[in-house]
């Protein structure tokens, strides 16, 4: 059966469309996705994101625990940062890519995904097992918005108190401070999966409608939109980032993903053995962008064919509404990944050249 965020009412008030993803009753969309997913590259969007998971680490060996689940090195993060990880099994495939919050010395929030995120827990408790620390699954009572879009900030100000507002510009990416918003305690963190400038708040569940208004007024204030599911994939994809359950799982591994760099091999953890291996050989395939022409998008599952030979296959594609020119990931054999090869696309029965290209495909202005 599938389960209703806090804020199902709010959606339904905005006549949205849900999906059920995860078990979780989602708002796909409000309107068009096009104007969501547009509102958030020249405005600011505001996503609700309750169906993550939150996985509190607290103890004295909070980070030792970590550094030996996780393939970062979390005992190097310091309070009030955050960092990107992967959560890998034995042989080195990827059970879930994950964001870890380091809030105090000995307390870790951990974000999973959500079809993962019991998976998660259940796996971060058996290796944290034998470490002086408590593992607690915090999302029931965690509710999760996002605010994204280069108008972001200037939304979320006015909502801030006073010491808020002075710290807002100074709040780095990947940083996370306690805060109160619309005079609610939050987490208040600048993270996200768009490809913008943007911030991810936390706060307790019974909290999330008034929250929830709050924020919609001031982004609607500020020319934005409440954006729903469906434009959140698009903009993840001009940004390159990878999604669970296409680019990544238990038959990818980091180095062929091109997230080696998130992987510490100076430490011990679940799956470094195997990791280590890989990281001496050279990939048999690796994750590539694709960009082509027309109209035509290459969606998840079609064959990528390199003179007419089957040499990979799309993991996520779509018709870009930012660059007006289809994209897409996927992996191919390495001899085929080199940036600016033309390489065909299997649409429907009908071969569609499709040109190498190193993401991300979309890149925000630098102001």
């Amino acid at each position: 059966m599938s389960r209703s965020p806090a804020l199902y009412d709010e959606h339904a008030a905005l006549d949205a469309t849900f999906t059920d993803f995860a078990g979780w009753q989602m708002p796909l969309k409000y309107g068009s996705e096009l104007s969501e997913h547009r509102a958030v590259r020249t405005a600011a969007g505001l996503f609700d994101l309750s169906h993550m998971g939150e996985i509190a680490v607290r103890g004295p060996q909070a980070a030792e625990a970590l550094d030996y689940a996780l393939a970062g090195k979390m005992s190097a993060v310091a309070p009030g940062r955050a960092k990107y990880s992967l959560l890998c099994d034995e042989s080195g495939g990827v059970l879930d890519d994950l964001v870890v919050y380091r809030l105090a010395d000995d307390h870790f929030m951990v974000v999973a995904n959500a079809a993962n995120a019991p998976l998660v827990v259940d796996e971060i408790r058996a290796r944290a097992d034998g470490f002086d620390t408590d593992v607690v699954d915090e999302s029931p009572g965690t509710a999760l918005l996002a605010v994204q879009g280069p108008q972001a900030a200037t939304a979320l100000a006015p909502l801030l108190d006073e010491a808020g507002r002075a710290a807002l510009p100074g709040l780095k990416y990947y940083a996370s401070t306690p805060a109160t918003v619309g005079g609610l305690d939050v987490l208040l963190a600048r993270t996200g999966y768009t490809g913008e400038d943007g911030f991810e708040l936390y706060v307790d569940t019974a909290r999330a409608p008034q929250l929830w208004r709050s924020l919609l007024a001031a982004v609607t204030a500020a020319g934005g939109l409440p954006c729903g599911l469906a434009c959140r994939d698009t903009l993840r994809l001009e940004a390159g980032m990878a999604l669970y359950g296409h680019e990544l799982s238990t038959d990818t591994n980091p180095y062929e993903a091109g997230l080696g760099r998130t992987v510490a091999l100076d430490k011990r953890f679940v799956g470094c053995e195997a990791l280590q291996r890989v990281s001496e050989q050279a990939p048999v395939r690796r994750l590539i962008g694709l960009t082509g022409t027309g109209r035509r998008a290459a969606r998840a599952g079609y064959r990528i064919l390199a003179d007419g030979r089957p040499v990979g296959e799309v993991t996520s594609g779509a018709l870009s509404p930012t660059l007006g020119h289809p994209v897409a990931l996927g992996y191919v054999d390495a001899a085929a990944a080199d940036v600016g090869t033309t390489l065909a696309v299997d649409i429907r029965g009908a071969t569609v050249d499709y040109t190498v290209t190193a993401p991300p495909f979309y890149k925000r202005p630098r102001t």
